[in-house]
């Protein structure tokens, strides 16, 4: 069974620092592209991040970019989002996703990943 855990997610002051990290189990997705989504209470799931297989590739959206960092260790199956100067309009419940298939394109979609986890809340307060 294919699972996805995410942890690391809390209550933080304005400017601080969170590192979610999310452990994958059930097959290895070392070859599979990885990613991070965001949703807001009353708005859709919102594109965060993706690295490719081998980490050589990463992708932001640009509301977060230069403050959060993706990276992956594929020999603990294990994806990271290290969050840096978070604000308030970054709370939301934090998922990742890995495709199925095997590729190494950057994919911002909800619709392009099979697999997603339970998510792990990050509320930033003012």
């Amino acid at each position: 069974q294919v699972q996805l855990v995410e942890s690391g997610g809390g209550l933080v002051q304005a400017g601080g620092s969170l590192r979610l990290s999310c452990a994958a189990s059930g097959r290895t997705f070392t070859w599979s592209v990885m990613g991070w989504f965001r949703q807001a209470p009353g708005q859709e799931r919102a594109y965060v991040a993706t690295i490719t297989p081998n980490g050589g590739s990463t992708d932001y959206a640009d509301s977060v970019k230069g403050r959060f960092t993706i990276s992956r260790d594929n020999f603990k199956n294990t994806v990271y989002l290290q969050m840096n100067s978070l604000k308030p309009e970054d709370t939301a419940t934090y998922y990742c996703a890995a495709r199925r298939t095997y590729d190494s394109d950057i994919y911002s979609s909800t619709r392009a990943y099979d697999y997603w986890g339970q998510g792990t809340q990050v509320t930033v307060s003012s």
